[in-house]
């Protein structure tokens, strides 16, 4: 026979998990590229069903973030190209707020992001207390169990924070919730005092603290909170967290009505208006009996 048979054609094999993942993150052009899960099959010429089994994954590893318009880079991914997350950014909106909380309540002032299931912290300022409050820049602690991962967890959607903690959370002393269900019912309280999230002994014993989010049209970006004694009177400082926040988060989305309100527009019905400096005694104790317990949990 002069006529050559023709070689069947050679199916490749399908990549391996590294390279579809790869493929993913590729599909992200910029720090600032958001893509819905129909972006990234089209993309990447994966099947949709492939495509968010591997999203799921990358958001749990902090490679992307779920947003509630789709994905976005996490913070390991916006590392590697020599980026700190927009942290330098939240350090410097927020360093004169934590400055005047600090010298006005004489309480230690944190910032904070939220890190997967942790808190990382950005900043602390603290006088006579500091040595106290076993904490430090660099430094995490797990969200649930602290006033400041509460706070900006408490404006994601149920779905993230599951995923974001997993099955099971553990508790650090007797005083933590320890069920992701009581932890949605505290965080629906948090919503319910306009943001305002405590802890009394739930991170360690003999600590207590009053946390309220940075948030942005994207959600919560970082937390600021006071830190005392497990004695401190903090109904009496938590206003002047809300109203730091909320300044920190008018110079961080200038002109962001979003960031005037404090939240997504899908919340707020949730929001209202914050008073510049304080709250009075009845409006306070309302927002800390939203539970019919006055408790902080």
């Amino acid at each position: 026979m002069t006529e050559t048979m023709a070689a069947p054609v050679r199916r490749d094999a399908p990549p391996s998990m590294i390279e579809r993942m790869t493929l993913i993150l590729d599909a992200f052009n910029g720090p600032s590229a958001r893509l819905t899960l129909e972006d990234v099959a089209r993309r990447t010429g994966l099947p949709r069903s492939t495509a968010h089994r591997i999203l799921d994954q990358l958001v749990r590893q902090r490679w992307l973030a779920h947003h509630s318009f789709g994905y976005g880079l996490g913070q390991r991914a916006l590392g590697l190209g020599g980026q700190d997350g927009g942290h330098g950014k939240i350090r410097e909106a927020a360093a004169p707020y934590l400055h005047e909380l600090q010298v006005t309540t004489g309480l230690v002032a944190h910032l904070a992001v939220l890190d997967g299931a942790e808190v990382f912290y950005l900043d602390k300022l603290g006088g006579r207390l500091a040595a106290s409050v076993p904490s430090r820049v660099g430094g995490r602690a797990p969200a649930h169990s602290t006033a400041l991962g509460k706070a900006m967890l408490a404006w994601l959607e149920p779905e993230q924070v599951d995923a974001l903690l997993g099955t099971g959370i553990t508790r650090l002393t007797s005083r933590t919730i320890g069920e992701l269900g009581t932890l949605h019912q505290e965080l629906h309280r948090v919503r319910q005092r306009r943001g305002l999230a405590f802890e009394r002994g739930e991170s360690f014993p003999g600590i207590a603290c009053v946390a309220a989010a940075i948030r942005g049209a994207e959600g919560p970006v970082a937390g600021i909170s006071l830190v005392g004694d497990i004695h401190t009177p903090l109904e009496n400082v938590a206003p002047l967290v809300v109203t730091a926040a909320r300044e920190t988060a008018q110079v961080l989305f200038p002109g962001s009505a979003a960031a005037g309100r404090g939240g997504r527009t899908r919340r707020a019905h949730a929001d209202r208006p914050v008073p510049e400096h304080t709250w009075s005694a009845a409006t306070m104790n309302r927002l800390l009996a939203v539970d019919g317990r006055g408790d902080w949990m």
